[in-house]
């Protein structure tokens, strides 16, 4: 079973938000909370795609809102990017997570758990119609350009794909973890502010 067998076929945003919280698609839902789905405008040029909700967002409901996500924003600000116009994603829409004492610790989505989810990333596309994808981490960037792609390949570079534009980059998590995370900001910075010039072609 994948999430294809809960992904309501010509509906809207609002119809696949309302659709994916009753999503069974693969084994996660019995342990994470609500289905976190994407948000913004459902017409935007660009869509962000992370990897999954983290334990905030699981919690309260809405995408990117914890360090990883308050560390975006400030990123797409420096980048010139408002976060108004654009939507925000993840590849696989519940927070899969191990257990520690009473912390829950993030555990990476598996190959099996990204390609169950990714209907309704595909459903939100063709509800979107963006130009251009930007895929935050790994797992977003293999989700849509198979699991043997390497963001230390192509990181930073336009690659066509199914109709739109996908500009690979890091997870914000990443820069948070880095130890040189000052020198890492500003390289991420520097990715998001490509986006703006490619949309003006």
């Amino acid at each position: 079973m994948t999430a294809a067998d809960f992904v309501p076929q010509h509906a809207g945003l609002p119809g696949l938000r309302k659709a994916a919280r009753d999503c069974q698609g693969c084994a996660l839902y019995r342990f994470a909370g609500p289905t976190v789905f994407g948000e913004g405008r459902a017409d935007a040029d660009i869509v962000l795609l992370g990897e999954q909700p983290g334990d905030q967002e699981d919690r309260v409901g809405h995408p990117f809102i914890g360090p990883a996500g308050r560390l975006l924003d400030r990123a797409l600000a420096d980048a010139g990017i408002d976060r108004d116009q654009v939507y925000v994603t993840n590849a696989v829409k519940h927070f899969k997570f191990t257990e520690r004492g009473k912390r829950r610790i993030h555990q990476q989505p598996n190959r099996t758990e990204v390609v169950a989810c990714a209907p309704w990333f595909d459903a939100e596309i063709r509800a979107i119609g963006p130009r251009l994808v930007v895929c935050l981490g790994a797992v977003a960037a293999q989700s849509l350009l198979g699991p043997s792609f390497r963001i230390t390949s192509h990181r930073g570079q336009f690659l066509p794909h199914a109709g739109y534009v996908v500009l690979p980059t890091v997870h914000p998590a990443s820069v948070l973890r880095n130890p040189d995370r000052d020198r890492a900001y500003l390289a991420f910075v520097a990715d998001l502010k490509c986006v703006a010039p490619r949309l003006a072609r």
